[in-house]
């Protein structure tokens, strides 16, 4: 029997990344498609010596053409945090639209499950608590958010015609706040600009009054759920994320206790459309994939820190990105 191979956009990211090397543990073959405007070819330099695995510099938004079968496209292909998006508005659109009619083209070419990752931000600031997959979600289209989120919602559109319209087996997830080892210290996300401020004994910037609610999940847990989801027949959206749900405030705590820091808390301004709440019902999720996190935040967060120590970045020249950073995780 010939090996199962995988075609992961964006697979030199964060997310990217853990999913290339969790397929190869899953016996794939795997091409990472990823231009860098964003990821990093450090973050796959442990796979290159594996023979399955190949890195390809590829823009989505330009036409793509992987030889030989495809059995997998997982496309995770986009900007994803604030400091990017902001920075690459048109790109950001150009890689949900263009890139993901392309991705789909691929899939169906190759006759190919094709999933979507699709994200929290679909909801926008959402008037129903905990978001289910039914909800509609309140996002503002023209708001300085809205090139992200009206990317990933066009994406989802677009998925679903290539489903109902041309039959390609599809499946869409919502991916929630997730973090882990990996993260780029300077993406403007909380979690690493926290950790950064804290192990630098800096005050710990948090937007507004704090009490905005996230829910954040680790990555080996929401990897977990997209091979799930993949391995299945179901077409979603479903929810991947922790339903366990904390403050901004008790976040930062969190980490200044984690690093042992003696970091004060400062609050700085909030960004326009930052949601109030956020938490994923995962009733779906539970019931067809048989998945739920089982990393305790607590624990994650400590690998997280140990992974900045081994690594030994460079802290030091870690931007202070305040009103843009605690937008995201």
């Amino acid at each position: 029997m010939r090996p199962r191979r995988a075609v992961v956009t964006g697979g030199a990211g964060f997310l990217g990344s853990h999913l290339c090397e969790r397929l190869l543990q899953e016996g794939y073959e795997v091409v990472c498609l990823d231009d860098f405007c964003t990821g990093s070819s450090a973050n796959v330099e442990h796979l290159l010596e594996d023979g399955r695995f190949r890195l390809v510099r590829a823009d989505v938004t330009q036409f793509i053409h992987v030889s030989g079968h495809v059995d997998a496209v997982l496309h995770l292909a986009s900007p994803a945090s604030p400091i990017d998006y902001l920075q690459m508005p048109l790109h950001t659109l150009k890689v949900g639209s263009i890139g993901t009619l392309h991705s789909l083209g691929l899939a169906r070419d190759k006759r190919a499950r094709f999933l979507l990752a699709s994200t929290s931000e679909s909801y926008g600031d959402p008037l129903v608590h905990p978001q289910p997959e039914t909800y509609w979600g309140n996002v503002n289209p023209v708001g300085p958010r809205g090139v992200y989120d009206e990317a990933k919602r066009f994406a989802e559109a677009t998925t679903m015609a290539y489903r109902n319209a041309r039959g390609v087996n599809t499946a869409i997830a919502r991916i929630f706040n997730t973090f882990g080892p990996r993260m780029r210290p300077r993406d403007g996300r909380a979690i690493p600009t926290f950790i950064g401020q804290a192990l630098r004994d800096e005050p710990v910037t948090v937007a507004g009054d704090g009490s905005q609610t996230r829910s954040v999940c680790y990555v080996d847990d929401l990897i977990e759920g997209l091979v799930r989801l993949l391995h299945s027949d179901l077409p979603g959206p479903v929810n991947i994320g922790n339903c366990g749900e904390m403050s901004v405030l008790e976040l930062a705590r969190l980490i200044i206790d984690l690093t042992g820091s003696h970091s004060e808390i400062v609050l700085v301004d909030r960004p326009q459309d930052d949601p109030s709440v956020r938490r994923p019902d995962i009733t779906l999720a539970r019931a067809a994939l048989g998945w739920e996190p089982t990393v305790d935040v607590r624990d994650g967060l400590r690998r997280t820190i140990d992974w900045f120590h081994s690594e030994r970045l460079d802290l030091e020249s870690l931007p202070d990105q305040r009103a843009l950073t605690e937008s995201a995780v």
